[in-house]
């Protein structure tokens, strides 16, 4: 079964479409003019491909330059590939099965260096720059490094958060930016998305996360690793440990519960949901169908795989679910 984008992610090409009405001479995709890019847009966005970022809302909103999503590298045995340019899903399936060495890595500043200036070539004036937290990677230090080496504007912003709770920030960043608002709007626009999404999410083992050194606070249950099921989340731009379950099936549960909770703390009708798995597509659909159903004022989850350089560390069978919210600039 392929991968969607649902209605809960409609709302942002809509919204896009709105605010750029095209002529009847224009030609558009998914609602978006793929004309030169109108004057009143002068800031574009970038990203890392750790935002998760559904690839055919990519292609939407990054033909007329306003989005570029910078590769990130994982390096499987000697092999380095980089997320979004190479296929790399069933080689990292096999290679976490086999305990193989993977490996990830920053983006070089260089490739930041030169997103920023086809931005400047496209005619933007000004960049906000959304990077993966600080705390997992050292990606916001490579994007800053570039940022000083250009003569556009940059405002790098750490996200403190990954995945969808990323990309959330990212899309939000470029709404605003569709919208005629400066840099500085939309840098603080897409700051406090991120700053109302959340991340919770299962791993079967915490074998992987140990290895790549991301399991922080985490790191005093590895004692009881064969014994439990951990239930973690993202805070604070860190991986922290939620609850100790001891079966598979009561872990995906509680994850159920917690996100529904949550969701019922949200302004009614902005909450939205994402899904990601990897390896397990089955039961992240399974998943995403429960939560559509114990929280019915919120528009279907996206299911979406989880990018490799955040599987590489997750590893196979990982169950993440996003929770934030919809808006607008204004709001």
């Amino acid at each position: 079964m392929p991968e969607r984008e649902p209605p809960a992610w409609i709302w942002l090409k809509e919204r896009v479409s709105r605010l750029r009405q095209p002529s009847a001479t224009v030609p558009v995709v998914d609602g978006l003019r793929a004309d030169p890019l109108s004057a009143v847009v002068t800031t574009a966005v970038v990203t890392d491909s750790a935002a998760a970022l559904p690839a055919d809302w990519v292609s939407a909103f990054s033909s007329d330059g306003r989005l570029t999503v910078v590769p990130m590298p994982v390096m499987v045995g000697e092999e380095i590939y980089g997320e979004g340019e190479d296929d790399i899903t069933e080689t990292l399936s096999v290679a976490l099965a086999a305990g193989a060495s993977i490996k990830t890595s920053r983006p070089s500043p260089g490739q930041f260096e030169q997103a920023y200036l086809a931005a400047q070539r496209r005619g933007f004036k000004a960049v906000v720059s959304i990077h993966l937290s600080s705390e997992l990677s050292g990606t916001v230090d490579a994007a800053r490094l570039a940022a000083a080496r250009v003569p556009i504007p940059v405002e790098v912003v750490d996200s403190r958060t990954v995945g969808m709770a990323q990309g959330m920030g990212v899309q939000s960043a470029v709404v605003a930016a569709a919208d005629g608002q400066g840099m500085a709007e939309v840098r603080g626009f897409a700051e406090r998305r991120m700053e109302r999404t959340k991340v919770y999410f299962y791993v079967p083992s915490l074998e992987q996360l140990r290895r790549g050194g991301r399991i922080g606070a985490a790191a005093s249950w590895l004692g009881t690793v064969l014994a439990i099921k951990p239930i973690l989340a993202v805070d604070g731009g860190k991986i922290v440990p939620l609850e100790k379950v001891r079966s598979a099936v009561r872990a995906v549960a509680r994850l159920e519960e917690i996100v529904a909770q949550d969701v019922s703390t949200r302004p009614p009708g902005q909450q939205r949901l994402a899904v990601h798995h990897f390896g397990n597509l089955a039961e992240a659909q399974g998943l995403a169908a429960r939560l559509a159903e114990a929280c019915p004022q919120c528009p279907a989850p996206q299911i979406s795989a989880l990018p490799a350089v955040l599987a590489a560390h997750a590893g196979l069978g990982v169950l993440a679910v996003i929770v934030g919210e919809s808006s607008t600039p204004t709001s």
